[in-house]
């Protein structure tokens, strides 16, 4: 049984990174009800189990990653928006840790919000086809741009809030095209989740270590496994609905899973007392 939980798991972690419904709050979900972890804990191994993710994002854009230093300004957005994660996101890690330890934290709040601006974003992608505006490309992109995505990118290490939601609706916003947008999004999570894997290891490694524990190295290396093997597909189908014209869809659609989701995470809200 803890083999299919583990692939339960994997499954909604190779789904959900790819979507704006924040994959942390996902797996916060599935691992408190499939082998009752605390938030803490579960919170620690949502980061940790986007290494999978990371492998989805390194084959399907491997061709990006082998031209990326024939390519300066997509090296020099990367390394900007990857610094710029790390000073937000690390502290905001910690701080929430530290939170989920001894008092409550409601997931269902930012993923409200989240959905709003969501469905917000899609009537601006729906209003802007029909009328000019200017398309922001990667080699038109200034410093600022680089920091605020960044920032973005950054405020997703709060449980609720989705990483690929905050920059690609930040990037649309910007006049970045959604194709674009999509692709700038899922280059910019390797860097910056390899970090955050590497940053639970060193700040939460007890809460790791529970997880490990409770779901075994077995059910941990299937959970990986099946979230890379998703993703892939998951990567694949948004890319390719983003060349659509009718990519709004997928805002309003996602913006109204979220915003469901967070109300319903809201009235349910676990009670933390005394995590580990």
């Amino acid at each position: 049984m803890n083999e299919f939980y583990s692939l339960l798991l994997g499954l909604v972690q190779g789904i959900s990174e790819w979507l704006p419904i924040s994959s942390k709050t996902q797996i916060i979900f599935a691992s408190t009800l499939l082998f009752s972890l605390s938030l803490s804990v579960a919170y620690a191994f949502g980061l940790f189990m986007e290494i999978g993710s990371v492998g989805s994002a390194v084959v399907y854009f491997r061709r990006d990653i082998r031209s990326l230093f024939n390519d300066r300004k997509l090296l020099v957005f990367l390394i900007i928006v990857t610094l710029v994660t790390g000073v937000v996101g690390a502290p905001l890690y910690y701080l929430t840790d530290k939170v989920l330890q001894t008092s409550p934290y409601n997931i269902g709040i930012p993923m409200v919000l989240l959905g709003l601006v969501l469905i917000g974003t899609g009537f601006y992608i729906r209003y802007s086809r029909t009328t000019s505006r200017t398309i922001l490309s990667l080699g038109e992109m200034k410093f600022k741009n680089y920091v605020v995505i960044g920032i973005a990118q950054g405020i997703a290490a709060l449980p609720g809030v989705s990483r690929s939601g905050m920059t690609v609706s930040t990037m649309l916003l910007m006049g970045v095209k959604a194709e674009q947008a999509l692709r700038l999004s899922y280059l910019a999570y390797i860097p910056a989740s390899l970090g955050a894997f590497f940053v639970t290891l060193i700040l939460s490694r007890s809460q790791v270590d529970t997880a490990i524990r409770v779901i075994e190295p077995t059910g941990i290396l299937i959970a990986i496994a099946a979230a890379a093997i998703v993703g892939i597909v998951v990567i694949s189908y948004l890319v390719k609905f983003a060349k659509t014209s009718r990519i709004y869809v997928i805002d309003f659609v996602l913006g109204a899973i979220a915003l469901v989701l967070g109300i319903i995470a809201t009235l349910l809200a676990p009670q933390s007392s005394g995590l580990s």
